[in-house]
């Protein structure tokens, strides 16, 4: 006698990624690397072709991130099982305000939760510091960091600040 009961198979389950943010000095290694990987990104689509480690080096002298330190800021970086792949900053901009600067997702590890995170340990520290809001501002090409910001709470407002690569502006309460 046959049994008609379809025999259940189990598929192997896939880990979930684990991120992890902490703050991180912007000079280490690790932070050092993600930040060139930062504005080799930025300026390469700004520019539409690849920049050269000149520029980028150029980059990081103009903006520098001396501001994303306590007692004003911080740095943070976020690492996928144990591997650093995401960094962002806050900074005061005034008693109130904070300001999200130089978030980087590692493309490969786009759409595993980091840009939550990263949003989520920012957020936390700029109630640290004191914030009640925080804003920042993108570029129009952006579009994936735009949606993050959206999908997270972020509001598009009136321009706050007049940086010159600056066509989105976003804000969020932090109460």
């Amino acid at each position: 006698m046959t049994s008609n009961n379809p025999t259940t198979t189990t598929q192997p389950t896939t880990p979930t990624p684990t991120w992890t943010v902490t703050p991180e000095p912007f000079t280490t290694p690790e932070a050092t690397i993600l930040l060139r990987a930062y504005y080799a990104e930025v300026a390469g689509r700004y520019w539409k072709r690849q920049v050269t480690e000149a520029e980028i080096d150029q980059g990081m002298l103009d903006f520098p991130a001396d501001d994303l330190a306590p007692p004003t800021g911080e740095f943070v970086v976020g690492r996928l099982d144990g591997h650093p792949c995401a960094c962002g900053g806050i900074r005061l901009i005034d008693p109130e305000t904070a300001e999200l600067t130089r978030i980087y997702v590692d493309p490969s590890a786009r759409g595993t939760g980091g840009g939550a995170a990263l949003l989520s340990a920012l957020e936390d520290a700029g109630r640290a510091l004191g914030a009640l809001r925080v804003r920042l501002d993108t570029r129009s090409d952006l579009v994936e960091a735009r949606n993050l910001y959206a999908r997270h709470g972020y509001a598009e407002i009136p321009a706050y600040n007049s940086g010159p690569y600056a066509e989105h502006w976003f804000e969020k309460p932090l109460t």
